[in-house]
């Protein structure tokens, strides 16, 4: 049986989860259900943030009950398009008996549920995609669902299989400040620039990456330093860094002695909305 420690082994918590506690006996007289455990224990562990950049936990807590406001508006939501085709809903929706209740959403639109049948922690997942009326149903909770996932065991017709190449990871929600640097090409390799990027930066992480031809991204993290970067040339020859505003100097000067062991020189940089930056 999966649980939290072996999600926990697989992709490291944040050491201070953001919006991670609060009274669950609240939320859960508000949503008229218990709520099963090993979703209490997620939200505990991870708090607000998202799983690869993809999955993102319904957190309860901090300014935004993103779980009970979703599950408010669920039934009222697809109602029309139950009566318009009901051969296109499978499922009954919260809080109808046995309704399903969103508890992720993915960045393609789609939502992770619960059936809410039975005891809670004996719920079972469905992943929805709600514009093309698609339902796959697992046998699983929520965090062997995400474990499954993100170390490839478990496959959803929904949404893509994640690359288990890369190492999962969670990034918690906080401001992050993003700079493009625009290089020229120098005279050594693709990969020997990249490798001496990473070393620069290290240890860093994998954090996938595609190729072809010429143009090729990868993306990793700094992990010790909490920076998410993608190097590529699939449009144009840059850097990207994503990072804590209060470390913009040491961002600065650490990716500039980079650049210049990596034989490269620096032909602009600016934030993501062209913005001209490091001036």
């Amino acid at each position: 049986m999966t649980t939290i420690d072996d999600l926990v082994r697989l992709v490291p918590p944040p050491a201070n989860p953001i919006h991670a506690f609060g009274d669950w006996g609240q939320i859960e007289a508000t949503l008229a259900l218990e709520l099963p455990m090993d979703f209490k224990l997620l939200v505990e562990f991870y708090g607000v943030g998202k799983f690869v950049d993809f999955i993102t936990p319904l957190t309860p807590f901090g300014p935004h009950d993103f779980l009970v406001q979703s599950a408010q508006q669920l039934l009222d939501s697809e109602r029309p398009l139950r009566e318009a085709n009901p051969e296109q809903c499978l499922y009954p929706y919260y809080p109808e008996p046995g309704g399903l209740l969103e508890w992720a959403a993915t960045d393609n639109g789609d939502r992770l549920c619960w059936v809410t049948d039975g005891e809670p922690d004996t719920w079972t997942v469905v992943a929805w995609n709600p514009r093309a009326g698609d339902f796959h149903a697992h046998d699983t909770g929520a965090v062997a669902f995400l474990h499954g996932w993100l170390s490839g065991l478990v496959n959803t017709t929904v949404f893509p299989a994640y690359d288990d190449t890369a190492t999962p990871w969670f990034e918690p929600d906080r401001e992050l400040q993003h700079v493009y640097i625009k290089l020229t090409d120098g005279h050594r390799s693709y990969l020997e620039r990249l490798q001496i990027l990473r070393e620069a930066l290290s240890p860093t992480a994998n954090r996938g990456g595609w190729a072809q031809g010429d143009q090729r991204q990868d993306h990793f993290a700094a992990t010790e330093l909490g920076w998410n970067l993608t190097y590529e040339t699939a449009y144009g020859h840059r850097i990207r860094i994503a990072f804590p505003p209060e470390d913009e100097q040491q961002v600065r000067v650490a990716l500039l002695d980079a650049i210049h062991c990596m034989g490269c020189e620096v032909l602009s940089t600016t934030t993501h909305l062209g913005q001209p930056v490091w001036g």
